[in-house]
């Protein structure tokens, strides 16, 4: 995977990021997450945009990508950046009032999960987001997720609440997990991302002026992010 140098800044990444771990600590493996990509676009697409982020961060997370389970039904955003082929996760209207093969679509995450496990996180762009908020909720109510073990965080980037077509069953209470959400004055779903921290108990932000993107980070983005990787590598968030 690529990685993106923030040469500005190197030393205060590499401070940020190195700092010596307690003699305590004794973490088995990184944290695992397995990785939602955007609206007709693939696993691939998704691990080239995560890889705009320094290696100093990656190197610290074990991300899997998974490609949605049906190809795309129209054109898609990213054809003149990357290659297809290119898949959607579940269908919907144009006012995010009714969806198709949401449910299949829980299942076939849920069967890649029991067969590719263990999994401790997820991480979502952009409709891979809206389901990432969603999954920890729906598993708690039962409504989702049942047959694997807990997902204890999730890194949400340009999300949404899901509300509109899970009602009462991935919002109804507050998400306790510890959660990373990115959000830009410039992303079109902002205010729907600004909603969603509301369902989020002590959510970390990282805000960015780059749109409805995966964006890179400045030495501030860093820091929150070091922030959220040394707690969900808390020997503790393995038990």
């Amino acid at each position: 995977m690529s990685s993106f140098s923030l040469t500005v800044c190197s030393h205060h990444l590499h401070a940020a990021i190195r700092k010596p771990r307690s003699p305590g600590f004794n973490l088995q493996r990184k944290p695992r997450f397995l990785c939602l990509h955007g609206f007709r676009t693939s696993g691939e697409i998704l691990k080239k945009q995560l890889g705009k982020w320094p290696a100093s961060v990656l190197d610290q997370l074990d991300l899997q990508f998974l490609d949605a389970p049906f190809p795309a039904e129209g054109s898609s955003d990213v054809e003149k950046f990357f290659d297809p082929p290119y898949f959607e996760w579940f269908q919907f209207n144009a006012a995010f009032t009714e969806h198709r093969n949401l449910e299949e679509c829980l299942s076939f995450i849920e069967d890649y999960m029991l067969n590719h496990q263990p999994f401790d996180g997820i991480l979502g762009f952009s409709q891979g987001a809206m389901l990432s908020a969603a999954l920890p909720g729906l598993q708690a109510t039962g409504a989702g997720l049942t047959k694997v073990p807990k997902i204890k965080f999730v890194i949400i980037i340009s999300g949404a609440i899901f509300n509109q077509f899970l009602p009462d069953k991935a919002f109804s209470t507050s998400i306790g997990c510890p959660s990373l959400h990115f959000l830009s004055e410039q992303d079109p779903m902002r205010r729907y991302g600004v909603k969603l921290l509301e369902s989020f108990i002590e959510p970390l932000v990282i805000y960015h002026s780059q749109g409805h993107v995966v964006p890179t980070l400045d030495c501030k983005a860093v820091k929150i992010m070091q922030t959220f990787i040394d707690m969900i590598s808390n020997p503790s968030m393995f038990n």
